[in-house]
Order: C-alpha cells, then structure tokens, then sequence
C-alpha cells in the first residue's frame, strides 16, 4: 500500500522517483523506475504572447495559481498517473502530470527533454476529502 506523504515539506532540489508504465505498446506492461529532482516548486500559469490568447480558465489560473512541481526527469508517455515518491521513504509526494515538448509530440521520444511535471499530492488529499465528506 502507498503512503501519502505531505507535499509541502518537498523542497527544490529534493530527490525524487516515479514508477509507471512508459511506452506501454513498446515496451510491453512491464513498470519502470525513473529517478530525478525537484527542479522548482511554481505556479502553474502559462505566459500568454498577447492579450488575444488569454482565455478564461487561464485568466481564473493567474488569479488563484496553484503550485506544480517541475522535475528535472525523463518520462515518457505512460508515465502520465505515476505516483511521484520519495525514494528514502516510499512516501508518495505528487503524481506526474505532463512533460514539457521541445518540438512535437512525436520527437518526445526521440529528444526528451528531461522536464516532467508533478501535482502535489496535497491536491489529491483534497479532492479524496471532499468526497469522503459526501
């Protein structure tokens, strides 16, 4: 069974790992580990070039901005889900979100870019209470 830990006492620079299922067509279902750090701990708002590309969602997002982890690791598609954990521990700290494409999603596997993303795990806390709550 997992523990969740508590995501706010990770800190920049802190390492971390992730298990998950990269690749799975090619790969097979096989888990895999990959290790990394926590490169910052920011908030998730995209600049916008010009005023004509603010939406509302985004506009909502820079009012009441929400942190994400970014992590200097490799993941792959497949790993999207993974429970990001501390490796000293087990703790489950976050759950990897997204990773950052240089050119196109189909050059992800071919030059990664080693920028993961991760939702704190205080996020998921949350939600978990709320509908224990219902």
């Amino acid at each position: 069974m997992l523990q969740l830990g508590d995501s706010d006492r990770v800190r920049e620079g802190e390492s971390i790992a992730f298990t998950g299922f990269p690749i799975g067509a090619v790969l097979g279902l096989y888990p895999a580990t990959h290790h990394g750090l926590v490169s910052t701990i920011s908030p998730i708002v995209l600049p916008a070039l010009s005023g004509r590309q603010l939406s509302v969602t985004m506009i909502k997002r820079l009012r009441d901005p929400f942190d994400i982890f970014q992590l200097d690791a490799t993941a792959y598609p497949g790993n999207s889900g993974s429970p990001l954990f501390l490796p000293k521990t087990g703790e489950v700290v976050g759950v990897l979100n997204m990773v950052f494409i240089k050119e196109s999603k189909e050059s992800v596997l071919e030059k990664p870019s080693g920028i993961s993303y991760a939702i704190p795990i205080k996020y998921l806390k949350a939600l978990l209470k709320t509908i224990k709550d219902e």
